[in-house]
């Protein structure tokens, strides 16, 4: 069992940054490291989308939209996910969530077991 708690979104405009921040607390016989993580978002009307993920050692895959401007990094001694997101655009704006899973380093909701509540991100011109 993993508790995923998201924070730090918010408005702001186009060019803008945002960093948002999951804290996750873990009930199992496993460890935070011995996760997957990954930040997932979902705008109104669409399908959830994979946004970035990361290994226990760093290793990170980032959807093409984001890439070069979305930054995943974790730290496995304060059970934390972060998402740097620089040169916000309007197409950005969604309900982000943190995601655990064990299966592998993936961008496909159906890799993550575990979700957080969300947090809105929105950017506006």
């Amino acid at each position: 069992q993993v508790q995923l708690v998201e924070s730090g979104g918010g408005s702001v405009q186009a060019g803008g940054s945002l960093r948002l921040a999951c804290a996750a607390s873990v009930y199992s016989g496993y460890s935070y490291s011995d996760y997957f993580m990954a930040w997932f978002r979902q705008a109104p009307g669409k399908e959830r989308e994979g946004v970035a993920s990361i290994t226990e050692f760093g290793a990170t895959y980032y959807a093409d939209s984001v890439k070069g401007r979305f930054t995943i990094s974790r730290d496995n001694v304060k059970n934390s996910l972060y998402l740097q997101m620089n040169s916000l655009k309007p197409e950005d704006t969604a309900k982000y969530y943190c995601a655990a899973g064990r299966a592998a380093l993936s961008l496909h909701p159906l890799s993550y077991n575990y979700w957080g509540q969300g947090t809105q991100v929105t950017v506006s011109l």
